[in-house]
C-alpha cells in the first residue's frame, strides 16, 4: 500500500446499491456496475472500493447474505474483465461479506466501523494479511447525523483511531497493513469537517497512511449552495488539493478523472517546491 511521500492512489468508489447518497440506484445492475468499475480505471483510478450496503444519514442495516448476493458477482467480472489492472477494496462492517469478496478477488478490506461491527474482521484481516481501512463515526448510520457533538473533534477522532488501530494490531493484524480515515460527513456537523480538513496534517503526522473521503458530501453542498451531489465535482477537488497538500495517501472519490488531475497537479508543484527547499538548504 501507498506511504505518506509516494505519490497519492485514487479509489474509485463503486456502490452496488440502491440507496447511496449520491449515486444510489445507478450502479445497482451489475453490468452497468462493471462498466463502471472498467470506465474508472480507464480514468486512472488505483483502487475501485465496491460497498454493497449504503451508509448515507438514516440507512438501514442489510443482512451479510444481501450484501454478498450485490458484490460478489461484481468482484468476479471485474475481476475477470480487468485481471491485475486494478486493486479491488471491499466496503463492509462485517467480516462474511470481507471473506466473501477476498475469495471473489478483492485485496483491501474498508471497514466504516473500524472493526467495532464485527469483532472478526480483524481477525480475517491478520490471517489474509490484507490492507485494512479503519473510519471514523460517530454514532451509527442511521443516528450520526442527528446532533453530533465533540469537545475536539480533531483529537478525538485521531485519539479513535490510533486506539482502533491497536486494538487491530492485537488481533495480529500488522502495523504496515492499516490505513486510516478520519470519516468526513459520518457523526460530523459542517463546522467539525472543516476543522478535520484545516487539520489533516495531525493525521499524517500518526505515520499510518490516511485516506480522506469527502467525494460529493453533504457539507460541500451547503458551502456551495447546491443541492444536488453531482453538482459537487470542483468541491470534491478542492479537498484533494488540500488533502494532497497534507499528505495524504488515498481519496475515495466519485469523480475519477477530475480528481486525478487534481491530485497530479498539485502533486506536481509540491514536488517542485520541495526541490526548490532542497536546493534553498543546500546554498
Amino acid at each position: 500500500m501507498t506511504h505518506p511521500g509516494l505519490h497519492p492512489l485514487i479509489v474509485g468508489i463503486l456502490n452496488v446499491t440502491p440507496d447511496s447518497f449520491s449515486d444510489g440506484g445507478c450502479w445497482a445492475n451489475p453490468a452497468a456496475a462493471i462498466d463502471h468499475a472498467v470506465q474508472m480505471v480507464a480514468e486512472g483510478a488505483d483502487i475501485i472500493d465496491i460497498g454493497g450496503e449504503s451508509t448515507r444519514p438514516g440507512a438501514e442495516r442489510l443482512s451479510a447474505s444481501v450484501q454478498i448476493e450485490r458484490v460478489v458477482p461484481v468482484i468476479t467480472e471485474i475481476r475477470s474483465r480487468l485481471a491485475d489492472k486494478v486493486t479491488l477494496s471491499i466496503d463492509t462492517t462485517r467480516a462474511e461479506v470481507a471473506e466473501a469478496a477476498l475469495l471473489a478477488g478483492a485485496s483491501i478490506i474498508n471497514d466504516v466501523s473500524a472493526g467495532c461491527d464485527d469483532p472478526q474482521l480483524f481477525a480475517l484481516a491478520a490471517e489474509r494479511r490484507t490492507p485494512l481501512i479503519l473510519m471514523h463515526m460517530q454514532g451509527t448510520p442511521a443516528t450520526m447525523q442527528q446532533n453530533p457533538v465533540y469537545d475536539d473533534v480533531v483529537e478525538e477522532v485521531r485519539a479513535f483511531l490510533l486506539e482502533r488501530a491497536n486494538a487491530a494490531m492485537r488481533a495480529g493484524v500488522g502495523e504496515e497493513q492499516i490505513i486510516l480515515d478520519p470519516g468526513i460527513g459520518f457523526g460530523k456537523t459542517l463546522e467539525h469537517n472543516i476543522q478535520i480538513l484545516n487539520h489533516l496534517h495531525r493525521f499524517t503526522d500518526t505515520g499510518y497512511p490516511i485516506m480522506l473521503g469527502a467525494s460529493r458530501k453533504r457539507f460541500l453542498g451547503a458551502i456551495c449552495e447546491k443541492t444536488s451531489a453531482i453538482d459537487l465535482v470542483g468541491a470534491t477537488c478542492a479537498t484533494t488539493a488540500l488533502g494532497v497538500l497534507a499528505g495524504i495517501s488515498l481519496f475515495r472519490v466519485h469523480d475519477v478523472r477530475a480528481n486525478c488531475q487534481t491530485a497530479d497537479v498539485t502533486w506536481k508543484i509540491m514536488q517542485g517546491r520541495q526541490r526548490d527547499d532542497h536546493t534553498h538548504h543546500e546554498h
